[in-house]
């Protein structure tokens, strides 16, 4: 597989200003931990083996368990997350495919229950955030792994 385009050289301020957009979500509402739970969920279902990979790696660096990493996708049958976790998980689901009739107030409900409004905003912009990025990583095919040292992340050690 090689890479299509590269956003970041045919785009350098758009890149830029969605980076920026990110680094703004590091700083919101949400803890890292579920930024991480959300961004692997949704690049999962997405198909991003870049973004896949690159987000197992940062939350690994972060402290992430191994065993956690490899229950994200069967989060449903796991004991190993908690309430707000799963509310988070069923969140990023739902926003990532859109089902025809929007989103049921079953799981609305249950997120309303372990967050704010605000939390729940900066929650949903992080889906679209990480949406985003799977959708340029996927179009354009970047290799996974292939910003490692760029971005810190051979210190995982998973490689």
């Amino acid at each position: 597989m090689s890479q299509r385009v590269n956003a970041f050289t045919q785009s350098p301020e758009l890149f830029k200003k969605f980076v920026e957009f990110g680094m703004l979500l590091q700083s919101g509402s949400i803890e890292s931990p579920i930024l991480h739970l959300v961004e692997i969920r949704a690049s999962q279902m997405n198909g991003c083996g870049f973004c896949l990979d690159m987000h197992v790696k940062q939350a690994k660096i972060h402290g992430e368990r191994e065993l956690r990493l490899h229950h994200i996708a069967i989060w449903r049958e796991s004991t190993l997350f908690s309430p707000r976790e799963r509310a988070a998980l069923a969140w990023t689901e739902v926003l990532t495919q859109l089902p025809a009739q929007g989103v049921p107030d079953e799981i609305y409900e249950r997120v309303r229950t372990q967050f704010s409004e605000q939390e729940i905003s900066d929650l949903s912009f992080a889906v679209m955030a990480i949406n985003g990025w799977n959708r340029l990583n996927v179009g354009f095919r970047t290799v996974p792994g292939s910003a490692d040292k760029a971005y810190g992340l051979d210190k995982a050690k998973l490689d």
